[in-house]
């Protein structure tokens, strides 16, 4: 098994033995509203959300290449032989 699949098992278990022993009522406050929910299901509905935020940041961008935004010119990218006519027959005459 790999590491990285053995720090998930990890973190699941710790995850779940933490939900069940926070069970209680608790009281949240949001503007003006007052609710008493389970810490079970704040706890659950918070790692739920921190799960899908860190997925959100941690992908990978997209990459984009300048290259492809611009035409290609066959005729000049496959020459091998860039010498003009002047050149060689000043190299072939010494």
């Amino acid at each position: 098994m790999r590491i990285k699949t053995m720090v998930i098992i990890f973190i699941t278990v710790l995850l779940t033995v933490i939900l069940m022993q926070n069970a209680e009522p608790v009281r949240f406050t949001i503007l003006f509203g007052t609710f008493y929910i389970s810490k079970l299901v704040a706890l659950a509905g918070f790692s739920v959300v921190a799960f899908i935020l860190g997925v959100l940041v941690g992908r990978p961008k997209k990459v984009r290449s300048i290259a492809d935004s611009y035409p290609e010119d066959n005729s000049t990218n496959n020459k091998t032989d860039t010498l003009s006519d002047e050149d060689r027959d000043y190299i072939s005459h010494p």
